[in-house]
């Protein structure tokens, strides 16, 4: 009886071998897990650096633009009313030079 018994703890040893070699490759498994895990991670926090870096840059280009459309409206602003005053001496010389004209024919 006492080599049944001795028999019967020597299987559940071995059952227990076999789980613990089991938990064993499961940990492994974890731990490889875990690193890329941890690998991913890292490349994704690099890739969000990456885009808020590009972010600002484009937000800082959007801005020299805006800046730029502004001035570029004003100076187009002051073009067309030098323009509009050329018009208006345009206007005077030809009345101007119309009524010398009419002048002239009514005097000689």
């Amino acid at each position: 009886r006492a080599i049944e018994r001795a028999e019967l703890a020597e299987n559940k040893l071995k059952g227990i071998e076999e789980e613990l070699q089991a938990v064993g490759e499961n940990m492994k498994q974890l731990e490889l897990s875990a690193e890329k895990a941890v690998e991913r991670e890292e490349k994704l926090k690099d890739k969000i650096l990456q885009i808020q870096q590009k972010y600002k840059a484009a937000e800082g280009r959007f801005e020299y633009g805006e800046m730029n459309i502004t001035k570029l409206n004003q100076r187009i602003d002051d073009i067309e009313d030098e323009i509009y005053r050329e018009k208006l001496k345009i206007k005077r010389c030809a009345d101007e030079l119309g009524e010398t004209f009419d002048d002239m024919l009514a005097h000689y």
